[in-house]
């Protein structure tokens, strides 16, 4: 079954969106947030990390850091995202921890998330599947690598990229364990929490 993954939008002042993301997060079952802020200072992130956290974590939604594992140790995150370009696998694991959660973002690459899951990894994110407004995604991935990991893999999967209510049943129907979606819950016309709803529906 799969399960809604949120993202933070790129730019956010804490305490208004934590009103909104505590709202989201009481209309229907939410699996992780993550805190993606891709030009904010440490102190900005930290502030962000301490206002978000525990409306997460209230809710047994997993608080997860991009990018940062230092940081996500240091502020006792349930766990971090890394990039191909960031920290590599055995070094956010070493920074985070065995008991936390470490994904790691394998584009459109087989050969990456069989890498990763082989290392350890506790789920592995294929995408952009749609275009996006969050940033010029470097791959475009198809559907189909969804199936084929789910029918290979018990490591889950994250599918990303341009993903609103309206184009997510291909990926949904490919066996994604979870939607990452940013834009397409925090934009989305009648709110967020209707998106959240309309998302779970589709589950």
């Amino acid at each position: 079954m799969t399960r809604l993954y949120l993202v933070t939008p790129a730019k956010l002042e804490p305490i208004a969106f934590a009103e909104m993301l505590r709202r989201a997060l009481d209309a229907g079952d939410v699996a992780s947030l993550q805190l993606r802020l891709k030009d904010a200072s440490d102190d900005d992130l930290r502030r962000a990390a301490e206002a978000l956290m525990p409306v997460a974590q209230a809710k047994d939604v997993a608080f997860i850091l991009n990018d940062r594992p230092d940081l996500a140790a240091e502020l006792g995150a349930d766990g971090v995202h890394i990039g191909q370009e960031d920290a590599t696998y055995a070094q956010a694991r070493a920074a985070v921890g065995p008991d936390k959660i470490v994904g790691v973002t394998c584009h459109n690459s087989r050969h990456l998330a069989i890498e990763a899951a082989e290392a350890g990894a506790d789920y592995v994110a294929f995408g952009a599947f749609y275009p996006t407004q969050t940033k010029e995604p470097k791959t475009r991935a198809d559907p189909e690598i969804l199936r084929w990991w789910s029918e290979l893999m018990v490591v889950p999967c994250v599918a990303i990229g341009g993903i609103t209510v309206e184009n997510a049943n291909p990926l949904i129907d490919a066996s994604a364990d979870f939607l990452a979606v940013s834009s397409g819950v925090w934009d989305y016309p009648a709110g967020p929490a209707a998106a959240v709803k309309a998302f779970n529906a589709l589950f």
